[in-house]
């Protein structure tokens, strides 16, 4: 059985060509980088625009990285889909492509639906996919869904599907929520969805986070997940949500392509799909300037385009 996944896993951004298409290219240097900077890839993820890409181009991206021979063992592909035979399609493939474990939304489309109809989604899912290797990750983020995750749902699934509901990422942003789930529940690891609780998670025994600014800033974070003991964790702490914070005032996609795009000088990056944009000039010349305020740079990600 493949080790479960700790630390930190980025929702790795897509990069676009000219024809909006997924660049393949650019996607698994970037990926390679992350790896080499110790962090995992939690791909096909909010930020990684998934649910503007379609079930093929999900596909065709993770049988890139697995001829590319990226490490399964390291990734956790968002696999969630408001069709659940898209879910069943995509968690197969993730699953015979040896990934540790998937990432999954819960249908977001119908508001206000029950447990009872959740858990006979992810059910459907479970037994349709039918392989024991499966492992599967929840993905709590009811801010955007407005669908959430209840505790309760999370205990009868665990009930019911003992060996394949491995864990939970909350997006939430109430660490209340988060060190709920982590004292509730023996044997289920939880990762916060953001840097910001990284140190609290840890101290509570949680797992890690999978974090949108791991995709630019995977070394410090991973700095703090491996010292959380260590003196100076708060201070390794306040660094850290200081630059996400600073990031997060710009909207979060774009500005994430844009700072690759700005150390790697490949304006290339800055491309998302409709119906987001682009940052404009003036947004730019702001990003830049909290670059520069920070002292940021991505080390060695230059060489790895």
């Amino acid at each position: 059985m493949t080790e479960a996944p700790k630390g930190v896993l980025s929702p790795v951004v897509t990069p676009f060509d000219g024809d909006l298409k997924p660049d393949t290219e650019r996607w698994l240097a970037h990926c390679r980088w992350l790896l080499s900077q110790d962090c995992g890839l939690a791909i096909f993820g909010t930020n990684s625009e998934a649910n503007s890409l379609s079930v093929a181009e999900r596909r065709s991206l993770l049988e890139a990285a697995a001829q590319a021979g990226l490490d399964g063992a390291r990734m956790m592909p968002g696999t969630g889909s408001c069709a659940f035979p898209e879910a069943v399609e995509l968690t197969t493939a993730a699953v015979k492509a040896g990934c540790a474990g998937v990432l999954m939304l819960p249908p977001f489309y119908y508001k206000g639906v029950s447990d009872d109809g959740m858990f006979a989604f992810y059910s459907e899912v479970i037994e349709r996919v039918g392989d024991e290797r499966l492992r599967i990750y929840l993905y709590h983020i009811p801010l955007v869904a407005q669908v959430p995750i209840s505790l309760d749902l999370i205990a009868r699934l665990l009930k019911a599907y003992p060996g394949t509901i491995a864990g939970i990422k909350d997006s939430s942003g109430d660490w209340n929520n988060t060190r709920a789930m982590i004292e509730r529940f023996d044997g289920f690891d939880v990762f916060c969805g953001s840097e910001q609780f990284l140190l609290d998670t840890m101290r509570a025994g949680g797992a890690g986070c999978i974090s949108a600014t791991a995709n630019i800033n995977p070394h410090a974070i991973h700095d703090l997940y491996a010292n959380w003991q260590a003196a100076d964790a708060d201070a390794r702490q306040e660094a850290i949500t200081a630059f996400r914070m600073a990031i997060a005032k710009l909207p979060m996609i774009p500005a994430l392509k844009s700072v690759i795009g700005i150390c790697t000088d490949d304006p290339e990056w800055g491309r998302v799909r409709p119906p987001l944009v682009r940052l404009d000039a003036a947004q730019i010349a702001e990003l830049g300037a909290t670059l520069e305020r920070f002292g940021f740079d991505m080390p060695g990600r230059r060489e790895a385009a």
